[in-house]
């Protein structure tokens, strides 16, 4: 019944690195750059499920796998005005799609949510299991 502790915290853990990632794209939606490969690139963890193992100790949950670097293409813009802009006047824009990182956010606000429920409900299970044998 405590594994259920070991699965629900990797969860969390997991969950604050896509909303630390997403926070770093948001905040870098509107940088630009003067060429394409010194834009900014959205960046997106990748998770792995991980299950019991006896010969090397680890415990099921959630495992961070690592984060990737978007290969998108950002937006070429024509700002002729800007400091930034290339030979040509063109800025190249970061690839971050707000509404998606949005979306992302929301989802891996609700993921982190539900799994304080867990764990609080679990705490609340053994606390009235630890109280069964009290006598009133």
């Amino acid at each position: 019944m405590f594994k259920i502790f070991d699965v629900s915290g990797s969860a969390l853990s997991a969950q604050l690195v896509r909303l630390n990632a997403t926070a770093s794209n948001l905040a870098n939606a509107e940088s630009v750059s003067t060429t394409q490969e010194g834009v900014y690139k959205a960046k997106h963890p990748v998770f792995k499920a991980t299950y019991d193992s006896f010969m090397d100790g680890s415990s099921s949950g959630v495992q961070v796998a690592g984060i990737v670097t978007s290969q998108a293409e950002g937006r070429r813009e024509y700002a002729p005005n800007n400091p930034l802009a290339d030979g040509e006047g063109y800025i190249f824009s970061s690839n971050v799609n707000s509404i998606e990182e949005m979306t992302n956010m929301l989802s891996a606000s609700r993921s982190y949510q539900n799994n304080v429920e867990v764990l609080n409900t679990v705490k609340q299970l053994i606390s009235r299991t630890l109280t069964l044998g009290q006598g009133r």
